[in-house]
């Protein structure tokens, strides 16, 4: 039997950027690396896995894939809206090339991820 290995991706994204927001909140100190970075390469992974599912629910296909230009597309939106536009207006927020080049390389991860689920369906 094949593994979903996109929805296990999914939960433990989810349950790790839950577990480092969770630490932020409570000041409990953490790496940089992953104080700064972990949570913006989990980010797109988890907003596309969730479209994704709702996509394949309101279409009936369980096959579908999210186009690579629609992933490219979101990542240049988180890209210029979280490192560009909103460090312009809230302090919370810093611009970060580091963040960008996370997002891209998260948004590729995804890609596979959704790929090899799709051939999974295909499959059963």
């Amino acid at each position: 039997m094949q593994k979903r290995i996109l929805l296990y991706y999914f939960f433990i994204s989810v349950a790790l950027g839950s577990f480092i927001y969770t630490a932020q909140q409570l000041k409990i100190a953490l790496p940089k690396i992953v104080n700064n970075y972990i949570n913006d390469f989990l980010i797109l992974p988890i907003v596309l896995t969730v479209c994704l599912f709702i996509l394949r629910w309101s279409r009936r296909n369980k096959s579908y894939t999210i186009p690579i230009g629609v992933i490219i597309y979101i990542c240049v939106f988180y890209g210029v809206f979280f490192e560009y536009l909103l460090p312009k207006f809230h302090p919370r927020y810093t611009a970060d090339f580091i963040d960008v080049f996370l997002y891209f390389i998260s948004g590729v991860v995804f890609y596979f991820l959704q790929k090899n689920d799709s051939n999974i369906e295909n499959v059963n």
